[in-house]
């Protein structure tokens, strides 16, 4: 992948799940009765039952309005579901803000090369706007989302809220209750190390029989990513990586001086770590390293990094 905004190569310079020692031993411990398993047709939707409730359950953020979505659909990650909505919208204009999930503007700059940063032109009813909450650059709402949301609801402007870090962020207070607002998808690729089993769900408020609708209604999905998402949040609450590291990203920020996120996995300076700079006015420090880790070792890292 060529872009920019791309920092994987800095050693800050991305965010994964954390190597939880625990849900590692989780991971090393589930049994797979394959044959019995890629039979069972009700597993992911079981599973999409029981993640909404365990969604809804966590005390940290304050979330309300979703169950105005009534349709559950399993996603492979939450990338399968902004396909769907690319799809969906092809005819119309996407916008995001500086910042924002680099997947999307590498998506759109082959297919749909005038869309166009928030920032630098005001919506217009012909656009769709693609949001994450918390916000990717800085893992805290977006300071522009609500008076962006109200706007694409005058102009009937189709929004995706991508929910990825819930689970890994504290203090979000929102409301779903905006008529824009089309779909709204999770995953537990940042919560737990299972990124690669492809764990994720979309709802929306209808069934417009697309194409994820297509392969849930016809059980063509990863029933190995249900079986696994299931056991892990039967095994854990939403709130248990923030209470487990919070105090931790909190030393991690001091020594590298930069402030504590909302969401776990991340540190921000709006002055240092200029080369971390995605586009926004943040600059953003993935801490998922070191945050399993003896502090000692950042420090020690740190001195190799400026030696």
């Amino acid at each position: 992948m060529t872009n920019n905004l791309d920092k994987k190569h800095l050693p800050f310079g991305h965010s994964t799940a954390i190597q939880d020692p625990d849900a590692l031993e989780t991971l090393k411990n589930i049994e797979l009765d394959l044959v019995t398993l890629l039979a069972d047709e009700h597993i992911n939707e079981e599973f999409c039952n029981n993640y909404l409730e365990w969604i809804n359950s966590g005390t940290l953020n304050s979330i309300t309005g979703l169950d105005q979505f009534k349709f559950k659909s399993y996603s492979n990650g939450t990338s399968e579901a902004f396909d769907k909505f690319y799809i969906k919208n092809r005819t119309r204009r996407f916008r995001c803000f500086k910042g924002e999930y680099v997947y999307h503007q590498l998506a759109w700059r082959n297919s749909w090369p005038d869309w166009k940063f928030i920032e630098d032109a005001p919506v217009d009813t012909n656009d769709a706007v693609v949001i994450s909450l918390p916000f990717a650059d800085t893992g805290v709402v977006h300071t522009q989302m609500f008076d962006i949301l109200e706007q694409c609801t005058k102009l009937k402007i189709p929004v995706l809220l991508d929910c990825a870090y819930f689970g890994i962020c504290s203090n979000t207070n929102f409301n779903f209750n905006f008529d824009c607002i089309t779909d709204i998808t999770f995953s537990l690729s940042k919560f737990f190390p299972v990124s690669h089993a492809r764990i994720g769900m979309r709802l929306t408020r209808i069934d417009d029989d697309d194409l994820l609708f297509v392969y849930n209604k016809n059980l063509y999905l990863n029933r190995i990513g249900a079986k696994i998402g299931l056991e892990f949040i039967s095994r854990y609450n939403p709130d248990y990586i923030i209470k487990k590291y919070k105090l931790k990203q909190q030393e991690l920020c001091q020594v590298l001086d930069v402030c504590p996120s909302d969401t776990i996995l991340f540190g921000l300076s709006a002055t240092s770590w200029q080369e971390y700079n995605r586009g926004g006015s943040t600059n953003r420090l993935g801490l998922h390293k070191y945050l399993h880790r003896p502090i000692t070792e950042l420090i020690n890292d740190l001195q190799s990094i400026h030696s």
